[in-house]
């Protein structure tokens, strides 16, 4: 909507022509985002449900009676902003829809009073995950790059759903198994988020820099980024309240939708082993456990059975870590981790 506006006026007013700017739309996002987050968090937490605690999680009993779904405030905000800040384009707006969808099917788990059975929630967040993985291919092919190999392919729509709908059931459910340590998840993610956003605006959003680099140029890379910043503006209000000692949880109505934000955006890199560089301490904290608990229930096979998880839990019950121990050394492994392993993603190629 600005983008347009700025390109409407600018003949008559030239600052007006900064409304263009993808630095400055992406800024002034970011801030709009965290500051609207920061402000109404506290004066609306009031009419959010109460956390019930959770089952088997070490600990759970300090959470019980916070306010529990920001992200049913959060989410919203970062959808307005999104549609009022990134330059219009109808698949930008069906992949709010889909981010809506996401927060509601949480918040619904969040206020039920014994919660979605994991098949209820594990079939949704399927159903999910395919009908988001459509909006990113619009049922047309789709140029990917892959880490050993040099040249971009195009692959068919539907070789494109069969692959993206279980990377976004995976990054949907890994971010909400993160959910555990005050901070965590939006710590975590956010990161992921973070580096999504830089790799498409200043890599693949560049046709200079991605052609020296080997990878397709996408033009709508520096929009994409700019959602992704939106984000991570709405994370940074939000964290302020849910610093360590948390006076709100995003509950699965947050972590839902930023799990499925965070799969595609890797998508719109056009790197699905993306998410193991920017994403990897998510994964090994929420996925190993999915996997465990999966072959377990279904084939009867125990493995890592001292293992406790999601791995936030074990090293807290089991190690002794504190909370803030585990925020700052999970964040320290993405932050030194996502760099080097984006690198090496690059010029292995």
């Amino acid at each position: 909507m600005l983008y347009f506006l700025g390109e409407l006026l600018a003949d008559y007013a030239g600052p007006i022509r900064l409304l263009t700017s993808y630095v400055f739309l992406a800024g002034l996002g970011t801030a709009v985002a965290a500051a609207l987050t920061w402000m109404l968090l506290p004066r609306l937490w009031h009419l959010l449900p109460t956390d019930k605690g959770r089952e088997f999680a070490f600990e759970a009993e300090r959470s019980i009676g916070k306010p529990v779904s920001a992200g049913l405030i959060f989410i919203p905000i970062f959808v307005i902003t999104s549609v009022v800040v990134v330059p219009f384009d109808l698949m930008f707006i069906e992949i709010m829809f889909c981010v809506l969808l996401a927060m509601l099917v949480g918040y619904l788990d969040d206020r039920s009073v014994a919660g979605w059975s994991e098949y209820q929630l594990g079939a949704v967040d399927l159903a999910l995950a395919f009908m988001t993985s459509i909006v990113v291919c619009q049922l047309e092919p789709f140029t990917v790059w892959l880490p050993l190999y040099k040249d971009p392919i195009v692959v068919a729509p539907w070789l494109f759903i069969l692959g993206a709908t279980p990377l976004i059931w995976l990054s949907i459910n890994a971010t909400n198994c993160t959910d555990g340590v005050d901070g965590l998840s939006a710590s975590l993610s956010g990161v992921g988020i973070l580096f999504l956003g830089m790799i498409l605006y200043m890599i693949l959003g560049h046709a200079e820099i991605a052609e020296y680099l080997l990878v397709p140029h996408y033009p709508q890379g520096a929009d994409w980024a700019i959602m992704a910043f939106i984000m991570m503006g709405c994370l940074t209000g939000y964290l302020w309240h849910n610093s360590y000692p948390s006076a709100v949880l995003m509950g699965d109505a947050g972590s839902r939708p930023i799990g499925l934000l965070l799969g595609v955006l890797v998508l719109a890199c056009g790197n699905p082993f993306l998410i193991l560089v920017v994403a990897f301490v998510v994964l090994v904290n929420g996925a190993t456990g999915l996997i465990k608990v999966a072959l377990l229930r279904f084939f009867r096979i125990g493995i890592f059975s001292q293992v406790r998880y999601p791995l936030h839990d074990h090293v807290r019950h089991n190690m002794g870590w504190s909370n803030t121990q585990v925020l700052v050394r999970f964040m320290l492994l993405q932050l030194v981790g996502t760099p080097l392993l984006l690198v090496l993603l690059l010029k292995v190629r």
